[in-house]
């Protein structure tokens, strides 16, 4: 039988080709043996009929590749808790895949789920399986992979339901810290549209008819009203625009997009909560694999690639370098003020005891904690500086409508 093949090499290039095999199982052992992990594998031709091509309808409108599907955290961590259960009750592979496939909800996670239990029959390893889907980071497939090495799945998935558990509880305080701040500064902009769409031009209307004279700062504030009534298009124009030149230049730019995250890392207060959360992601990720057995400068690479920062990410890709070559983990970390002199020192501490993974669980720990005091900070002292925004906009508003009422009283009462 001939097969056209996608596949990917060690080093995650795609490849494409044909290869002849007695059977589908047979072609992916010999893409496996090549040192290719096949992504699809498509019968043509030979003995085995090719499948017709689907009529209009039987087409399943707004398909997507599945390889490329994104799985939220949540998702991940209940799939990761109910493999760790099973695995540790002696449940076969195979029959675990079964339970989870049976009660998955999430038809993309579903159709995942399944693909990976056909490669399970085929004998390609749960972790090869897991890796051609990007739903599965990289960090969990090297851990389940570390775990067959070993013969541990059960500790593997356990592994990894308390990376993930850690990460969602990490994004969620962020979240939250930044949720009331966000919902007060659209209740600004909302009640700034309703006062000068609605409230000051009528109160202009009655201004022109006394022929009232009018300070200066009302004149400012029904002037800008005025635009705004007059020229909306073309603020919604110009915001849209900025928006899309500065999500733009954030994809496109590395520059642009490093300069943008190292200022957002200096930020008062802000910065403050996210170098913190980065160091924590680093600490729990490096702690985890160095326990499942992957490899130092792997475990490195890897870590690096889960923080989102590019500027960060920048000072942790020097920091591999130099580990290749031989430094020390502490020694690499000290030259970058982004890292902190007690997490050098702990590291330090670590390395020379031979207790890297626990030393890095305990720094983890405590920047999780510095994370949840400088999230609570953060916001409360967010909420305060926002509730004066409000009353600065409301009482500006008010004071330009009362002014030239006083002086209409006293021309009306002289």
């Amino acid at each position: 039988m001939q097969f056209r093949y996608t596949a990917v090499n060690p080093k995650n290039k795609k490849s494409r080709g044909t290869i002849t095999a007695e059977n589908k199982a047979e072609a992916i052992a010999r893409l496996q043996n090549e040192g290719l992990t096949p992504l699809e594998l498509v019968s043509y031709g030979g003995t085995e009929k090719n499948e017709e091509p689907k009529s209009f309808w039987q087409m399943e409108i707004g398909s997507s590749d599945i390889h490329k599907a994104k799985i939220r955290k949540k998702k991940l961590l209940a799939m990761m808790h109910q493999m760790g259960i099973m695995m540790k009750a002696g449940v076969s592979l195979s029959m675990a895949m079964d339970v989870l496939i049976d009660g998955e909800k999430n038809k993309n996670l579903k159709k995942i789920l399944s693909a990976i239990n056909e490669d399970l029959y085929t004998g390609t390893p749960i972790s090869a399986a897991m890796a051609k889907f990007r739903a599965f980071p990289e960090i969990i497939v090297n851990i389940v992979q570390s775990g067959e090495a070993n013969g541990r799945l059960d500790t593997a998935f356990e592994r990894c339901a308390v990376i993930l558990e850690k990460e969602v509880a990490l994004s969620s305080k962020i979240k939250g810290a930044m949720g009331y701040p966000i919902f007060l500064l659209i209740l600004t902009l909302i009640l700034l549209i309703i006062m000068n769409v609605v409230v000051l031009p009528n109160f202009a209307s009655v201004f022109t008819q006394f022929d009232a004279q009018l300070p200066a700062l009302t004149v400012a504030v029904m002037g800008f009203s005025h635009f705004i009534m007059t020229q909306w298009y073309l603020i919604l124009l110009t915001v849209f625009l900025l928006i899309f030149a500065f999500v733009m230049l954030k994809k496109r730019n590395e520059v642009f997009s490093t300069a943008m995250d190292r200022f957002t890392l200096k930020l008062p207060g802000f910065g403050s909560l996210l170098r913190q959360s980065y160091i924590a992601r680093f600490c729990r990720i490096m702690s985890s694999l160095v326990e499942a057995g992957v490899e130092i400068v792997r475990a490195l690479e890897i870590s690096r690639n889960v923080i989102p920062n590019r500027y960060f990410k920048n000072q942790l890709s020097q920091v591999v370098d130099e580990v290749k070559v031989g430094s020390s983990i502490n020694a690499s970390v000290a030259k970058f003020p982004i890292f902190d002199s007690l997490l050098v020192s702990m590291i330090k501490v670590g390395e020379e005891s031979g207790m890297l993974v626990e030393t890095l669980d305990k720094m983890a720990s405590l920047y999780e904690e510095q994370t949840d005091e400088s999230t609570k900070r953060f916001s409360s002292a967010l909420e305060p500086a926002m509730t004066i925004i409000i009353a600065v906009v409301v009482g500006t508003v008010v004071i330009s409508i009362v002014l030239p009422m006083f002086g209409m009283y006293s021309v009306v009462a002289g």
